[in-house]
């Protein structure tokens, strides 16, 4: 049992225990979660079910079809009170986030008329920086909001960059491979007051703190299940007259209006049943750490992910101690007075040792973490890192534990003492 004193009172156990995966993992420890993280119990009944109840096509008179309706309409809902969505109708169900991005770029591409200039950063994925760069056979041209040396963007250095040629900012919302999280509300202030829209890639952040995109005041937002205790499957957000406006394919049949005419084609109903499942757990566990009758769904939601990035605070705190002990070098924001800036996902090397050997070492001892240039060939050039080699990253979520980063801790000094 974890000591609750060092968990900070959150319930660890009782939520590892929900997780098949962890259950049957023996002494394995998941610390490739940015890759990826597992999911409950609930979450694979929900998409067992779908597949055994009701595995039909939509849109029919039935009862499994109409069923079908139902469970992606329950989705739409509580994937909006997620992310504080104003409407259900503005979440469209797709694939993953890159092709929404994709899908947004490529109507914005048809609007850019004298708005003609795009903010993109160097901290961000590859999908939200070549899903732009592609417009500039469009006619769009870029501004390049650039990270510190502290391991952050600034909205101070974002200032100048913006103006009444500002089409769109493009950012991150916290970064998949350093874990800084962004200021995105002040980005919202800034390319507002310019005329402009923002772009968040809300991927990362999603299982580490709370979406609210009526406090963000952002336009655009996309986000995976996969990270999120769900299938693989993403979901964009978008204002609703705003993804009116946009053009997107569609064949004539379907309306011109969303989120049916963001959802070409047919989705995958049963990942987008886990998600309503995942959103759901969430609701559980601020619903068991303060019982109340009285709370809204919402309110269950933010409960929940207050408790679960205050744990994660702790978790943090302890993978920085442990990561300075063993003289790593952090990318991003390696300042335990910062931690509010970043979650438990950490970029790190070894002096001159192989990120791919220390890898490899730990997968012997049971330990998953991850190599190489996490998709980010811009970071790896802005950090003088080579797109061959690139850096260690382990990423931690709520159902890790500060036992697990002691393990990790002693493996990797047994590793520096064999490697050195």
């Amino acid at each position: 049992m974890s000591n609750p004193q060092a968990t900070g009172g959150f319930p660890v156990d009782t939520i590892r225990a929900m997780f098949p995966a962890l259950q049957r993992a023996g002494d394995f420890i998941f610390m490739d979660n940015a890759a990826g993280a597992q999911i409950p119990q609930s979450v694979l009944d929900a998409v067992t079910n779908h597949l055994v109840s009701h595995n039909v096509q939509r849109g029919g008179r039935y009862g499994r079809s109409v069923t079908v309706d139902q469970s992606v309409a329950d989705a739409r809902t509580s994937v909006a009170l997620l992310i504080n969505a104003y409407s259900p109708a503005e979440i469209c169900f797709g694939m993953n986030a890159t092709s929404f991005i994709r899908l947004v770029s490529l109507g914005i591409g048809q609007m850019l008329q004298e708005r003609d200039e795009i903010v993109i950063t160097d901290m961000d994925h590859d999908a939200n920086i070549a899903t732009w760069l592609v417009l500039e056979s469009a006619g769009a041209k870029f501004k390049w909001w650039r990270m510190r040396e502290d391991g952050n963007l600034h909205v101070d250095d974002l200032r100048p960059l913006v103006s009444d040629r500002t089409r769109l900012v493009a950012c991150t919302v916290t970064a998949h491979s350093i874990g800084s999280i962004v200021d995105v509300a002040s980005v919202a202030k800034i390319a507002h007051a310019a005329g402009g829209e923002v772009f968040l890639d809300c991927v990362h952040y999603g299982p580490h703190g709370l979406i609210d995109v009526q406090a963000w005041d952002c336009d655009y937002l996309v986000c995976s299940g996969y990270k999120n205790f769900s299938p693989h499957m993403g979901f964009l957000w978008g204002r609703f007259e705003t993804l009116k406006r946009l053009p997107t394919f569609r064949e004539d049949f379907i309306p011109d209006e969303p989120p049916y005419k963001v959802e070409a084609g047919t989705f995958i109903y049963e990942n987008v049943s886990g998600m309503d499942a995942a959103v759901q757990y969430l609701e559980l566990i601020g619903r068991n750490l303060a019982p109340s009758n009285n709370r809204s769904r919402r309110e269950n939601i933010v409960a929940g992910m207050g408790a679960i990035r205050d744990y994660e605070l702790v978790l943090a705190r302890e993978m920085m101690g442990v990561l300075k002990g063993c003289g790593a070098t952090i990318y991003g924001v390696a300042d335990e007075t910062r931690i509010n800036e970043r979650v438990p996902t950490f970029c790190f090397n070894i002096g001159k040792l192989s990120p791919q050997r220390i890898v490899e070492e730990m997968a012997e001892m049971q330990i998953g973490i991850r190599d190489g240039h996490m998709y980010a060939p811009r970071l790896m050039k802005r950090l003088n890192l080579s797109m061959d080699s690139g850096a260690i990253r382990a990423s931690l979520v709520h159902y890790n534990t500060v036992e697990e980063i002691h393990k990790f801790g002693e493996a990797l000094r047994a590793i520096i003492a064999k490697l050195s």
